[in-house]
């Protein structure tokens, strides 16, 4: 299994999980290699240091370092502030997904039905151009604008 310190053309981060570097780089021919916050398939590889597991004898555990311990501890260490932030936003905007209920380009009918009472209240999703979100901001009616990246509807493994 080798493991790939990976970032897209807009500077996120993240760990790709490969077989060997042949299938990184066969998926990464086919485009099937994309950023998990925002779906761009511009990827490449990262320098990483190599975690070895060196043993004196067979039947003695690999001893751990301070070096291994920093080096398999250093997936973002370029800017860790970068990657926390990341992963909050990707939390709550997966928080987002699980509690509201999503009604596709219905979003700007649904939102006015529940504004004027015509339906029930409850937290919804959906799209809605740029224009269609202004008219609601105008009509009173409270809407947020939030990205919708690939990574939220799925868990990252």
């Amino acid at each position: 299994m080798k493991v790939l310190n990976l970032q897209c053309a807009h500077q996120h981060e993240f760990e790709g999980w490969f077989g060997s570097e042949d299938d990184f780089v066969s998926q990464l021919g086919q485009g099937l290699v994309t950023c998990p916050l925002c779906g761009d398939a511009h990827i490449h590889k990262k320098l990483s240091a190599p975690r070895l597991n060196l043993r004196s004898g067979r039947d003695e555990p690999a001893s751990s370092t301070p070096a291994s311990a920093a080096v398999a501890m250093s997936n973002h260490a370029t800017n860790p502030e970068l990657a926390a932030l990341q992963a909050r936003m990707l939390k709550a905007l997966r928080d987002v997904v699980a509690q509201t209920e999503d009604v596709g380009e219905r979003f700007a009918d649904e939102a006015r039905a529940m504004h004027s009472g015509e339906t029930e209240h409850r937290n919804i999703r959906g799209q809605a151009s740029p224009q269609e979100a202004l008219a609601l901001l105008e009509e009173g009616i409270e809407v947020i604008a939030l990205p919708m990246l690939p990574a939220v509807k799925e868990t990252l493994q």
